[in-house]
């Protein structure tokens, strides 16, 4: 019997390995192969923390309970999960071989601590006193003690410690690498012509002696491990809890998350590792994965930039929108024009522009601005203070429930609030993660209005490396749109369903999206069943939610034609009933594709959609998204060729068939690498207009 989806997990260990693929890639850039690596061990930590631990929660739920909402028993998921990481991590291993052989043609070297020279020995000496010592605390392990606290994220040195003439048994003890502290990479004195680097960690494991010298203890035995534990934590339901106060707790309670993986150098001392997994209370359904000797690779997404000059082509330089080239304000364009943003290809700077603009313009009186995920050092959090300075209305929807972001939202939270921003923190059981801004300003007793949707988070950081689409506008149908998701989210006790149902050109979750686009989903399928043409582009990160995927094999066993552009996860297989097969692929390329484009050939009028949500159950049913229909024609034709261009990579685009096996488009066409072809695409249409 055909499987009718794939797991939403299974599914994303297959995208998880196309960003390892680029690692492996010799064509990829050195560093860049490095940073993929970073990205890979990364993504998987998250994974653990967030995936692997709901399923392992899940398996107390009722069976087909749990079936229906993950495609298979966790228990089944699970098993097939381990067999994939393992695979994965022996391929990973593989990798980080070959890339230290190129390392080594380009005279860069990692050194252990045992393969210092004298001048070395003493700089990594007296840096370890002088800059790391503060920072380090060794804890002595035994039965007669409780574990320590071991926090989620942190790389440890589990240390076995003996004495020659000592007739009892090792001795035992931890210490937490500092790297927050003190960076996880140090440069070394090096020979002419090259360049050594040393871990932190092999700072650690050389000053042992030093470090337990009041024990007396002359051999030494250390190696990395990292655990990873249950990072998802629930609101609780009690009314005299602010939600500030339940994130707050959540936070807390994350260090007391479950682990779900012990992951440790295979040549760590057995009787330590078994002390661990003891002590840590892991079992043999636990991811206890034995690995090689470095962990925590994420680190290496900022490896120290030491490799021979790998200058950054013209097709990776963002530049500036044809219509935001001359002196003219962002709003006086978009009182004129809308105007569609393509990033990372066109620069970020007409999003803060126009902030900064509003901010002190003394006509703009209000500012109303969704956020999810700020840049560390935000401008945009910046302007909207200092537009507060200046006497605006300033209002954030501020998500504090943006995952492991909590922290920082929170911190942004109190900084707003105390310069006179109204924060608004949602609706209980739906995150904001609609991407929408309008300012009002008032000109000769008139009110005029403008702003953007996006499909990205407002973050200038990301906006560098994501593919996303923002659409600046000033249409009157979209601005009241807007105006009308802030007022529900400004009395968020109300009924969603019924503060949303007043939208009449915005489609948006959880009230509409999902049934407008089923309807138009149904409008192919009654082309396809008279004989004419019909055809569904759609562009997300993930597709999972069921009740859209069977629409979709309605509309392929119609005959349809279905392009999908999927980068993460994909549920859909196909089936033998199909007259027109599903076409999807996944582009992994420098940039993280993040772009959500939906396309409908509609009879000929060619629907074109941009939207914050993925076609994922919790996007459209327990968020609060938005997806604007783009009216422009010259903005619609460029998004239905920027989808083109992306469907005819044989370079980056990888296929996702039934298998997942992620095989790489291949064709005799010249070679079509969509990320330089759209910056060419967009170049082309700058210069020209």
């Amino acid at each position: 019997m055909t499987k009718r989806f794939n797991p939403r997990d299974i599914s994303w260990l297959s995208f998880n390995g196309r960003v390892l693929q680029e690692a492996a890639d010799e064509d990829v850039p050195l560093s860049e192969r490095i940073k993929f690596l970073g990205i890979f061990s990364n993504n998987l930590d998250e994974f653990f923390r967030v995936r692997v631990a709901g399923l392992k929660r899940a398996m107390a739920f009722n069976e087909k309970e749990a079936k229906e909402i993950f495609f298979e028993k966790p228990q089944t998921i699970l098993e097939e999960l381990h067999d994939l990481v393992i695979k994965q991590q022996k391929k990973f291993d593989h990798t980080w071989e070959k890339i230290q052989v190129e390392m080594a043609k380009q005279k860069v070297f990692i050194k252990t601590e045992t393969e210092l020279n004298d001048e070395q020995q003493e700089f990594v000496k007296n840096y370890y006193q002088e800059e790391v010592e503060s920072n380090v605390i060794p804890l002595l392990l035994d039965d007669a003690r409780p574990m320590p606290y071991l926090r989620d994220k942190s790389l440890y040195l589990g240390i076995a410690m003996r004495k020659t003439d000592w007739e009892y048994e090792t001795r035992f003890a931890i210490i937490e690498n500092p790297s927050r502290s003190n960076g996880r990479f140090l440069l070394l004195p090096s020979p002419k012509g090259e360049k050594h680097v040393i871990l932190l960690e092999d700072v650690i494991k050389y000053n042992l002696p030093y470090i337990f010298s009041y024990f007396g203890f002359d051999s030494f035995s250390a190696h990395a491990f990292k655990i990873t534990k249950d990072a998802e934590f629930d609101l609780d339901n009690d009314i005299n809890t602010t939600l500030v106060e339940k994130i707050e707790k959540g936070i807390k309670n994350r260090r007391k998350g479950k682990p779900t993986r012990f992951v440790f150098d295979k040549h760590m001392d057995p009787a330590l590792v078994e002390f661990i997994i003891k002590k840590l209370n892991l079992s043999k359904k636990d991811s206890i994965i034995p690995g090689q000797k470095i962990h925590n690779f994420k680190h290496f997404m900022d490896f120290p930039k030491i490799f021979k000059s790998e200058s950054r082509p013209k097709e990776r330089t963002a530049f500036d929108h044809p219509d935001f080239a001359g002196r003219q304000r962002i709003s006086d364009v978009l009182v004129k024009k809308d105007v569609l943003l393509s990033f990372p290809y066109h620069t970020f700077m007409p999003v803060i522009d126009l902030l900064r603009e509003s901010a002190m313009d003394p006509d703009v009186k209000s500012i109303h601005i969704t956020i999810y995920r700020m840049a560390q050092n935000s401008k945009i959090a910046n302007t909207l203070v200092n537009a507060a300075r200046n006497g605006k209305e300033v209002t954030v929807m501020l998500e504090l429930r943006a995952r492991f972001d909590e922290e920082h939202n929170l911190d942004w939270k109190e900084r707003f609030e105390m310069e006179g921003i109204k924060v608004l923190l949602g609706i209980p059981d739906k995150k904001v993660h609609a991407k929408l801004c309008i300012i009002k300003k008032r000109v000769n007793n008139k009110t005029i209005q403008y702003g953007f949707v996006s499909t990205g988070n407002i973050n200038e950081k990301t906006a560098k490396i994501y593919g996303d689409y923002c659409l600046m506008t000033s249409n009157r149908t979209v601005m009241a749109d807007i105006n009308k998701i802030f007022a529900a989210l400004k009395k968020p006790k109300m009924d969603i369903y019924q503060s949303l149902k007043p939208c009449k050109t915005l489609l948006v979750c959880p009230m509409d999206m999902r049934t407008t686009l089923m309807e138009h989903i149904d409008k192919e399928i009654s082309e396809a069943n008279a004989g004419n043409k019909a055809h569904i582009v759609i562009k997300v990160n993930s597709l999972s939610d069921k009740l859209l995927i069977k629409k979709l094999y309605d509309a392929a066993e119609a005959g349809v034609k279905i392009d999908m552009i999927i980068r993460g996860i994909y549920c859909a297989i196909n089936q033998k009933r199909f007259k027109e097969p599903l076409h999807a692929i996944s582009i992994v390329d420098e940039y993280l594709e993040h772009a959500r484009v939906l396309y409908f050939h509609a009879g000929g009028k060619e629907i074109v959609y941009i939207s914050s949500a993925d076609w994922m159950t919790r996007n459209l049913d327990h968020r609060v998204e938005a997806a604007i229909r783009i009216n422009s024609k010259k903005i619609k034709n460029e998004l239905i060729d920027m989808l083109a261009i992306q469907l005819k990579d044989n370079v980056k685009a990888r296929i996702l068939n039934n298998e997942l096996d992620n095989t790489y488009v291949s064709n005799n066409k010249p070679a079509h690498r969509s990320q330089l072809e759209l910056h060419h695409y967009l170049r082309k249409k700058t210069k020209s207009d």
